[in-house]
């Protein structure tokens, strides 16, 4: 089954949904307008909605036939604090903010299936579309499964997408086992002893001990973890001092990690922190670590990614799946709503030519719509799949 042809011939429409989504971007539980936009059209379509979960998360609910088979489709809804600078006519209107995730995309996919769906009515089961908030560092879906999603909207699995720029259009990356990192946030505070810039050996320099903090965090990744294991260590904030003849009474270090295995998460944890202290022990100097744990790995289950991976051929194709391909070191909550039930999250291919071509998270970014019937055809696709009528 190729995208079916209500769904192409929707595409104009899908398309507007998601441009009028992007004009009007909202961070990390901010998303109101967005969720009322949402709520608005899945209501017309006679669709059980459900709001408050996760601050503004909603979940949209569709029942049809007797079985009592479940399954839960997720889309992110958040932008990011960033300007954009692609020019479009639907550019970002507000200043700061813009969706350059897709995160806009992803929600109009799912809205096109939700219709379609309501429309077809050929399947037999529940279906709860899942309209998250926060992706970008809030850990929505966590909020929403603490606000009693999956017990009040069971899932006997758990899809969702995400663009990939890095893919053509019409190619899909439906892989087993980790796919995208943990990650997880580290700030070192060193406190040394200030003094004058000409007389430095009467002052302890927090610069200094930070500098060999920075180097020796990454003889960790280099010395401490087993080469076939993957771990990234990346300080990004080093702030210190305010004038060029004064050393600083302190410093502060911030930056993230990066893993693929519980086990190696927590060793990070204990290296970092370990060395850390024992630089500034060896320099008289004084730091706090604060590690914070962000997301886990997403880890898609052997047997739904196989079910999400013969979805996507009906519409894309088996030449299109990609089953083989090495994890991202990024970060992505669905890995909270994995780590509940069984599930698969999909990389659906966005580029064709210097179309939809543009990384992730750069001010020139823009969602390709030409995959909005594609995103919206899996979804669809995978509900049919797996609550066969008869």
């Amino acid at each position: 089954m190729p995208v079916p042809n209500t769904l192409a011939a929707q595409q104009p429409e899908m398309a507007e949904w998601r441009q009028t989504i992007h004009r009007t971007p909202e961070l990390c539980y901010e998303e109101r307008a967005t969720s009322d936009y949402v709520a608005a059209r899945l209501a017309e379509w006679g669709i059980e909605v459900h709001r408050g979960l996760g601050v503004t998360g909603l979940v949209g609910v569709l029942r049809n036939g007797a079985s009592g088979r479940t399954i839960g489709l997720r889309a992110d809804m958040d932008a990011l604090p960033m300007s954009e600078e692609t020019g479009l006519p639907y550019a970002s209107a507000v200043p700061g903010k813009m969706h350059a995730c897709g995160h806009d995309g992803h929600t109009a996919m799912l809205l096109g299936a939700a219709r379609h769906l309501a429309e077809t009515r050929n399947f037999d089961g529940t279906v709860h579309f899942i309209f998250q908030p926060a992706e970008e560092g809030g850990a929505g879906a966590k909020a929403m499964i603490e606000d009693g999603l999956l017990g009040r909207f069971p899932c006997d699995a758990v899809y969702g997408v995400h663009n990939d720029p890095n893919l053509e259009l019409g190619q899909a990356a439906v892989v087993a086992g980790p796919v995208l990192a943990a990650s997880d946030r580290v700030s070192l505070s060193i406190t040394g002893r200030g003094g004058h810039a000409a007389r430095p050996h009467q002052a302890v320099d927090p610069i200094l001990v930070g500098a060999q903090m920075v180097v020796a965090m990454q003889a960790i990744v280099a010395r401490r973890v087993d080469p076939l294991d993957s771990a990234v260590i990346s300080l990004c904030q080093f702030h210190a001092g305010s004038a060029s003849n004064v050393i600083p009474e302190t410093a502060e270090i911030k930056g993230t990690v990066r893993t693929l295995r519980p086990e190696t998460q927590a060793e990070m944890e204990r290296l970092i922190t370990a060395t850390a202290e024992h630089v500034a022990a060896m320099n008289d100097a004084e730091v706090r670590v604060d590690y914070q744990r962000g997301y886990p790995p997403t880890v898609n289950h052997e047997a739904q990614t196989e079910r999400a991976a013969l979805a996507a051929a009906r519409v894309i194709g088996e030449a299109g799946v990609i089953r083989k391909r090495p994890p991202n070191m990024g970060g992505e909550d669905f890995s909270f709503m994995l780590l509940e039930r069984p599930g698969c999250f999909v990389k659906l291919g966005q580029r064709q030519g210097a179309r939809g071509a543009v990384a992730l998270h750069n001010p020139r970014y823009d969602f390709n719509d030409d995959l909005l019937p594609i995103g919206a055809g899996f979804f669809a696709a995978l509900v049919e799949q797996e609550l066969p009528r008869g």
